[in-house]
């Protein structure tokens, strides 16, 4: 008989409810938006949000709001003219200590989204935005590694006290020239346990002369790590633009994929995909009298350089402070960086750990050195794009501050503490930008394409405009094809539909072109499977079962075939999701929704539905089907 469970009832009732609720923020628009990232030694606070106020009202730029969201100052505007003028201006008010990019806010309420809802993301063929293709420096990234591996066979011939005449880079990788013949033998030992991964080719006509070769095994191993660095790299970066669903992947041997939605300034964005970060141990000669008479007078002694501290002074301004010129360690030397307390003090700090060379260097300079002061110089060199008599010109920007001076309570080596920040936050950014700060080999843009807001809108009008005309005409073929179950069949499609639509917001899918087509395949196939339930109704009919009888054994009969139909499909949708890029992955990843949900709504809803219309008549002469 036409039954359905009073549970079954309630799952359906459940899940109506949350695709509803989680649905709801796609029907919020978002706002053309200026966010404004803090650099380094600056600070978002009520201040800032004030001078970009008044910066604003100066200027007569109308806005809708200027608020603190997410740690960055969000000026939201009412059009793209608005937000454009907003943004000049405040480049020119705030300078260089801040980042001002175009971006997308949502409009979403703070009580939808303390529930995990969030509007479904759009790709950059819906919303618009900028495609990089990034080609990497092979030749740099093995020029990079070879030169370490010079620096470290430097160091195992000292430590093994081996006479040597040179240590030079060539074609192939390092040649090393040693003085005494009989000492090839242990050389050679010494060398293959400190960097294994080289090969050690001998010269026959010079028994003095050995070529420690990059094997293309490593050459690989340097081009892999190179890449994964740049990808880390520049997916940290790109965050402070506040793109939300960046898509940056490896394509081929040596090229990097950079997608970002939404953002509209690629003077930005090319700016942060060039920049690099690194930190530096310096010496300080004076942090007194000397450096303020330098500071004020501009004369700086030969072998001092003038840096400004995160310190105020009396004058209101950044203290002076002199620092060697020679630098003690650099993060070339770098292993690891990691923020935590500093266990004694509480405050925050950063880990460091560096490689044998650095941790040699640093552990003869604290040795003399102990009582002294020691300071740690961050460096970011910033690219950036200006605008000359209508031509791009490219040039950079080096910040450099000297974020604490600590004096060396006694010594150390490879791993040490640097001290002197602001908050845990700033500790765990800036180890997260020494681990991944400075690209690992230099990159190249080797391709640009932007497609424009509107581009993006006229392509979400014409794929909701297709979604829309193939849904009309099938609930249209079904009211009148199969009358009252054309009603059931019609409820389960939308149901469908929404549901469709609330997974893909939950779990942060990215909807694109392909993406819905992949939507419009989904109510191809949900009507597929809703046919086969009604054509196996009408033929129970047909074969003289009771309406109820032939309800439940069309639902029945149909199930099994529908299962069938669609596990190939979701095995289709399987492979492209797991296997597939960019396009491929969106059309199979909401292929798998679909296909998941159309099965839940053509072989359950919709006979719940019928069960509620039909199930409690004992006496049913016909069915209007």
């Amino acid at each position: 008989m036409l039954q359905y469970s009073t549970w079954k009832y309630v799952v359906a009732a459940l899940v109506i409810a949350l695709s509803l609720f989680y649905s709801l923020p796609n029907i919020y628009p978002q706002d053309p938006a200026v966010q404004v990232a803090a650099n380094r030694g600056n600070v978002v606070d009520d201040s800032l949000v004030l001078r970009v106020r008044g910066a604003l009202e100066a200027a007569k730029v109308p806005v809708k709001s200027v608020a603190i969201e997410k740690g960055n100052v969000v000026v939201r505007t009412t059009n793209p003219d608005h937000q454009t003028a907003a943004a000049d201006q405040l480049r020119g008010s705030l300078g260089t200590g801040y980042t001002v990019a175009l971006n997308l806010a949502s409009t979403v309420p703070e009580w939808l989204g303390s529930f995990g809802a969030r509007p479904m993301s759009m790709g950059l063929d819906l919303q618009g935005g900028v495609n990089f293709l990034l080609e990497v420096d092979q030749k740099a990234a093995i020029e990079k590694r070879s030169n370490a591996f010079a620096d470290e066979i430097s160091t195992v011939l000292r430590d093994g006290k081996f006479a040597y005449t040179s240590v030079a880079r060539a074609p192939e990788g390092v040649q090393v020239e040693i003085k005494n013949a009989s000492d090839m033998a242990a050389v050679r030992a010494a060398i293959t346990r400190e960097a294994p991964e080289l090969e050690l080719v001998a010269d026959p006509g010079q028994p003095t002369r050995l070529l420690a070769r990059i094997t293309p095994t490593v050459i690989k191993e340097i081009m892999d790590g190179a890449i994964e660095q740049n990808r880390t790299t520049l997916d940290n970066r790109i965050n402070s633009l506040g793109v939300g669903e960046q898509v940056i992947q490896r394509q081929g041997d040596s090229r990097i994929v950079v997608l970002l939605p939404g953002v509209q300034d690629t003077a930005e964005a090319r700016k942060l995909i060039g920049a690099t970060a690194t930190l530096e141990y310096r010496h300080v000669i004076d942090y007194g009298s000397k450096a303020v008479e330098a500071a004020n007078t501009g004369v700086v002694p030969p072998n001092a350089r003038l840096y400004r501290t995160r310190d105020i002074g009396p004058d209101g301004k950044p203290r002076p402070i002199l620092l060697s010129r020679r630098i003690i360690v650099s993060g070339d030397q770098l292993v690891n960086a990691t923020s935590l307390l500093d266990p004694q003090s509480g405050t925050p700090t950063v880990s460091i750990e560096l490689n044998r060379l650095g941790g040699d260097r640093m552990q003869a300079h604290t040795r003399e050195n102990v009582g002294q002061l020691m300071a740690a110089v961050y460096i970011e060199t910033i690219p950036e794009v200006k605008i000359v008599d209508g031509k791009e010109v490219r040039t950079s920007r080096v910040s450099e501050e000297v974020i604490n001076a600590a004096t060396l309570q006694g010594v150390f080596g490879r791993n040490f503490q640097t001290t002197g920040l602001d908050s845990m936050e700033e500790a765990s950014d800036m180890a997260r930008l020494l681990r991944a700060g400075s690209l690992a080999a230099p990159m190249v843009i080797i391709e640009e394409r932007i497609i424009g807001p509107s581009l993006g809108a006229e392509n979400v009008e014409r794929g909701l405009t297709a979604v829309f005309w193939s849904f009309a005409f099938v609930l249209a073929f079904f009211l009148v094809y199969y009358k009252m179950f054309g009603i059931v069949t019609n409820l389960a499609l939308l149901l469908n539909l929404l549901m469709v639509i609330a997974v893909m917001s939950v779990v942060g899918a990215t909807l694109t072109l392909p993406g819905l087509a992949g939507i419009a395949l989904t109510v191809g196939m949900s009507v597929d499977a809703n046919v086969l339930i009604n054509e196996r109704i009408r033929e129970e009919l047909r074969n003289g079962n009771t309406p109820l009888a032939s309800i439940a054994n069309g639902y029945d009969k149909a199930s099994g075939t529908i299962a069938d139909a669609n596990v190939t499909a979701l095995l289709a949708g399987i492979a492209m999701a797991v296997f597939g890029s960019g396009p491929i992955r969106g059309f199979g990843i909401t292929l798998i929704i679909g296909i998941l949900t159309s099965m839940y709504t053509a072989v359950s809803v919709s006979r719940g539905i019928a069960t509620l219309i039909y199930g409690k008549r004992k006496k049913l002469a016909k069915v209007s089907i």
